[in-house]
């Protein structure tokens, strides 16, 4: 089967999934996925799986990244943070639907590899930076959309702070040692509040010091920008 047939046959199953949104579908459509996914398991590309990226992280089935994307309910007007920027294929899609996409990643090597991928792809609206995600980006705050791509035991603070009256936050939060719940948050006037999206599973968010020296600056995802 050729890699066009394999992503039609993704699509439809998105479709049956619940996934609606046509411009999430178009994102997806449009963004290869075979670019974000290791050699060994490139095959298995537009199979509808969790695969491995290296660092003990993982790319999320396309299901998850559209269910996600979908509840972000982003417009091309927004400004959207992203935690966790992995292989770069969550950004990749946000980048297709939002005005600015940033994204802050732990491994510097995960995230030189996502920025080549950005570049090559001629996405230009992602700025990158590493750092400790729970803290979010206090520099460029606040943001109309916020995604988490890693589990939390509790909603980070800082990242509600961050979040614009009105904006919606995403995030799998860790209810026992082997459940995880997809929530979206809004903050409102009156509050923020919290609605369950189902269950999920990811890797852990992990805070505190990075596993490298101290933080790189933050960059655009393509040079001179």
């Amino acid at each position: 089967m050729t890699i066009a047939a394999r992503k039609i046959r993704l699509i439809m199953e998105l479709r049956r999934g619940g996934i609606a949104d046509t411009h999430v579908l178009s994102a997806i459509e449009r963004i290869p996925r075979e670019d974000f996914v290791p050699p060994p398991f490139q095959h298995q590309s537009y199979d509808n799986r969790t695969l491995p990226i290296g660092n003990g992280q993982t790319l999320s089935q396309p299901q998850v990244v559209a269910l996600m994307t979908q509840a972000l309910q982003v417009t091309r007007r927004m400004k959207v943070l992203e935690i966790g920027t992995g292989s770069g294929y969550q950004a990749a899609i946000l980048s297709r639907l939002c005005r600015r996409l940033y994204t802050i990643e732990r491994y510097r090597e995960l995230m030189r590899n996502a920025e080549s991928r950005f570049s090559a792809l001629r996405l230009h609206n992602i700025t990158t930076h590493i750092g400790d995600g729970s803290r979010g980006w206090p520099a460029q705050a606040p943001f109309e959309r916020i995604i988490v791509t890693a589990a939390a035991d509790s909603i980070p603070g800082a990242l509600v702070d961050q979040l614009a009256m009105d904006g919606l936050l995403i995030l799998p939060i860790s209810r026992s040692s082997r459940t995880q719940e997809l929530v979206r948050l809004k903050r409102t006037e009156d509050g923020v509040f919290e609605e369950s999206l189902g269950d999920v599973k990811f890797v852990p968010l992990i805070e505190g010091q990075l596993p490298e020296a101290a933080a790189e600056p933050q960059k655009a995802a393509q040079s001179g920008t």
